[in-house]
């Protein structure tokens, strides 16, 4: 009963999963099998899952988000900070932590400057800010880690492809924070209720930091992904092995199903031909176009084994994060935090969320039809 409540709610990775059984059917298991799995791609993912599950628990994240906020004068900058948090963190910490760590802070925060009627505005946008901030870094979001490396790219030949994309979505962010109406702007002042202490955990923020600079040298290349898996794996269980519980094994499984489906489906002719004539010329609208049915993760996954076009691929699977709740799934963390402590807030929402995200996606599309 746990596996089937735990797969309903895993709903991605029991698709997966599901997709890698029935196509194993029409290429039966053989040794090609291992040669599907990206092991590279795993393992990084695996180190900054560990890093940023023992970073946020040391509380530096809510420790700067506050130092940030203390110099606030005026509500609607309160709300332009809890955006932009989720804008740059996201380039460093993904989508999923950087929303996973200031959601909930920001319910606290507009609770005590008096502005909680603003969860909803504010919360749709923290998470598009999250989406489309993650764009601009390989190691931003689970889909730009692996289309960086199958891509072949050089880190300065990723950030200048997204550059303009990521430039673009702070400047409509921005303005949205300039023209958003609250009646009566008033000074506020923010004064933490419980105020974070680095102190205790000086030593956990510099074997975090340490370890997250020998993933980043492993993006680069410069490290070995066996040797940045065992040393964190060391330093982890050394440190705090309680950290590993919130790895997201799913996500883990959700690319390993995903890597024996693709593979399978190539090794099928008729099946490879037919995607490759669809997505050919047509990569970017062809990922932005999955993406809403299955996320942006699967859809890079799915559509990388049918084009070279890797980088093609990148700007429609970050794009593609934008529109429906499943777009990305980073999306669906702030609507269950909503759907936990403001649940008669949910249709209104999913109402403001769908509206924002496809005029988002709308002034995003038409940029890329403008750039050359």
């Amino acid at each position: 009963m746990k596996v089937i409540a735990f797969l309903k709610k895993e709903i991605v990775l029991t698709v997966a999963l599901a997709l890698a059984v029935v196509s194993s059917f029409f290429v039966l298991p053989d040794k090609e099998y291992l040669g599907y799995i990206d092991f590279r791609t795993l393992a990084i993912l695996f180190c900054l899952m560990a890093v940023m599950a023992g970073l946020q628990k040391s509380g530096v994240f809510s420790y700067v988000a506050e130092k940030l906020l203390q110099k606030v004068k005026h509500i609607r900058m309160a709300v332009f900070i809890l955006i932009a948090l989720c804008f740059f963190s996201s380039m460093l910490i993904t989508n999923d932590v950087a929303l996973i760590t200031f959601v909930p802070f920001s319910f606290i925060v507009l609770s005590l400057i008096g502005a909680e009627s603003l969860v909803v505005p504010v919360v749709v946008m923290q998470t598009i800010a999250a989406n489309l901030g993650s764009m601009l870094t390989p190691i931003g979001n689970p889909q730009n880690l692996y289309l960086y490396g199958k891509a072949g790219l050089g880190l300065g030949q990723f950030v200048g492809l997204m550059l303009p994309y990521a430039a673009a979505s702070f400047v409509l962010l921005a303005v949205w924070c300039l023209c958003f109406g609250y009646k009566g702007e008033k000074t506020v002042s923010y004064m933490p209720q419980n105020k974070v202490d680095l102190s205790k955990s000086k030593v956990q923020l510099v074997v975090y930091g340490l370890l997250f600079a020998v993933s980043l040298l492993t993006v680069a290349h410069v490290i070995d992904w066996g040797i940045a898996l065992a040393v964190t794996l060391i330093v982890v269980l050394i440190m705090d092995k309680a950290v590993l519980k919130d790895v997201d094994y799913a996500l883990l499984m959700t690319f390993v199903g995903f890597f024996i489906f693709i593979g399978n489906m190539g090794r099928i002719p008729a099946f490879n031909a037919l995607l490759g004539r669809i997505i050919e010329g047509r990569e970017v609208l062809t990922a932005v176009v999955c993406s809403q049915f299955m996320s942006n993760v699967p859809a890079a996954l799915l559509l990388s084994g049918f084009t070279p076009r890797c980088d093609l691929l990148l700007i429609g699977t970050n794009l593609g994060g934008l529109g429906t709740i499943i777009a990305s799934m980073a999306s669906l963390i702030s609507f269950k935090y909503i759907g936990r402590d403001y649940k008669h807030l949910r249709g209104r929402y999913m109402l403001c969320f769908t509206a924002a995200n496809l005029i988002f996606l709308a002034a995003l599309l038409s940029m890329w039809l403008l750039l050359p």
